[in-house]
């Protein structure tokens, strides 16, 4: 039996309320961006095809600002991934269910099938379990079987909730000031590197990023 179809019946209420919630709290926020920033969103926003990538422990601010693309998400299918599921497609989102980007899971397949029908992708590389910050291979993989350019997107806010997770998951408390930037595409091309030396290069490219955004916001540890 699936997950949806042993779905509560009140979860879809629910999810509709919890999505209406995150979005009245993003209201709140007061977001800035680097210079370049709009114009580069703007040609993502109208189609561009890419692939986000993005730390798990800052998806919550990226999920409300890139909300409402039809952008494609993986939802790992532990037993909370169908609440997740339902709440970012009332945000705007289309999900793919499953744990990793591998080759032949049922996760990747799915992904791969969104960008044929031509959407952007997003992936937190060090989720779903970690450790935190540390780019996986899964990502490398995906950009060489479609083609998309990776992008690295990173949110800091002056003001946090911060949990005591493994990913040390941030939420901005109302009226925050938040700053949101991208990092300089990156178009992986297998011919000209090994995937390690790809791998390292995202990793980089995320780490100076973050650095820089939450520097630039004055974000606490």
């Amino acid at each position: 039996m699936s997950a949806r179809a042993a779905a509560p019946w009140y979860m879809g209420p629910v999810a509709a309320f919890a999505a209406w919630v995150y979005a009245a709290l993003g209201h709140t926020w007061r977001i800035r961006h680097g210079d370049g920033f709009t114009a580069r969103d703007a040609g993502y926003r109208a189609g561009g095809r890419c692939i986000y990538a993005l730390w798990h422990g800052r998806l919550f601010t990226l999920v409300y600002s890139h909300r409402g693309r039809d952008v494609g998400v993986l939802i790992s299918r532990h037993r909370d991934g169908e609440w997740i599921a339902r709440i970012v497609q009332h945000l705007g989102y289309r999900t793919a269910r499953g744990s990793s980007i591998r080759g032949g899971e049922a996760g990747v397949l799915e992904m791969l099938a969104l960008a044929e029908s031509g959407r952007a992708l997003a992936i937190t590389p060090d989720g779903p379990r970690g450790p935190a910050c540390r780019v996986k291979p899964g990502l490398v993989y995906l950009a060489a079987r479609t083609g998309f350019p990776i992008v690295p997107v990173t949110a800091a806010a002056d003001r946090a909730w911060v949990f005591r997770s493994w990913d040390r998951f941030r939420i901005p408390q109302p009226f925050a000031r938040v700053r949101i930037d991208y990092g300089e595409p990156i178009e992986v091309r297998l011919d000209d590197a090994p995937e390690e030396a790809w791998r390292e290069r995202i990793q980089a490219s995320l780490e100076e990023l973050t650095r820089r955004t939450a520097a630039a916001v004055g974000e606490r540890a």
